[in-house]
């Protein structure tokens, strides 16, 4: 009988098989002409273009839940450090990056729910919105300002990650050899696009205009005009997606009640 957490753990793999499906219809929606006003919606879009497909509502159901369970994944190592990452400045960082990853994926869920029940649903496209509402408050460019640098930060630690290969600290051995090339080309791309996504939300601060803020797919559209850089960056989103898929059998996951040394030693 498969207890809770061990449910859970099967959650957040089918969430990353779902992220992957995700980033990888997203990079290919970018390279495809006809598929430009999606990417402008950015995960949404991608949704939105499953939800057109045969056979896509199920699928956006299966979303829904993976996603959810990824969601709960990324709450767990937050807040109970099941990867232990520690209570040092370093540790403290990374944790507050898995809170915003919740956050996110939650909102993905919610999204991938609503495409499947017949709604329509834009989240990625609010940025600017978000934005103007948060300028109408004190201190709100100061806000702005402090999400965009947090977001650089992310930039900078995705292209670390592809440097020195430290994503692959959580892959099991047995994963494909060209997985970490894979994964080097995507945490590439992702750091690049963040890089886009944060400088935007300073300008907007700094600024106090909305219109400078961006959102994932107003980062990917924006490079449109250097025509190399786009194509790279959509191939690099396909990979970024392949590889989440190839690393949702391997990814080692710690559940709940366990620890990130535990769930390691069940795959050696």
């Amino acid at each position: 009988m498969v207890d809770k957490s061990e449910k859970l753990v099967w959650l957040a793999r089918l969430g990353y098989f779902a992220r992957g499906v995700v980033y990888s219809l997203l990079g290919y929606l970018a390279i495809s002409a006809s598929g430009s006003s999606a990417v402008k919606q950015g995960q949404a879009g991608a949704m939105e273009y499953i939800n057109q497909i045969p056979g896509g509502t199920p699928v956006l159901f299966l979303s829904a839940i993976g996603l959810f369970g990824y969601a709960l994944f990324r709450l767990s190592t937050a807040v109970l450090d099941t990867e232990r990452h520690g209570n040092d400045a370093k540790g403290i960082a990374v944790r507050i990056g898995h809170m915003c990853s919740f956050v996110i994926y939650l909102g993905l869920s919610w999204t991938a729910l609503r495409f499947a029940l017949g709604s329509k649903a834009h989240a990625d496209s609010r940025a600017q919105d978000m934005a103007a509402t948060a300028l109408t408050y004190d201190l709100g460019s100061v806000a702005l300002g402090a999400v965009g640098i947090g977001l650089v930060a992310a930039a900078l630690f995705q292209v670390k990650e592809a440097a020195t290969l430290g994503f692959m600290k959580r892959v099991t051995a047995a994963a494909p050899s060209f997985t970490c090339w894979l994964g080097r080309a995507g945490y590439f791309t992702r750091g690049l696009v963040f890089l886009v996504m944060g400088w935007s939300l300073i300008r907007s601060g700094w600024l106090e205009s909305s219109s400078e803020a961006l959102s994932l797919g107003d980062a990917i559209t924006d490079l449109r005009d250097i025509s190399p850089l786009y194509l790279a960056v959509a191939a690099g989103l396909v990979l970024f997606g392949v590889f989440s898929m190839i690393v949702a059998r391997y990814r080692i996951i710690p559940d709940p009640g366990g620890d990130f040394e535990a769930a390691k030693a069940r795959f050696t």
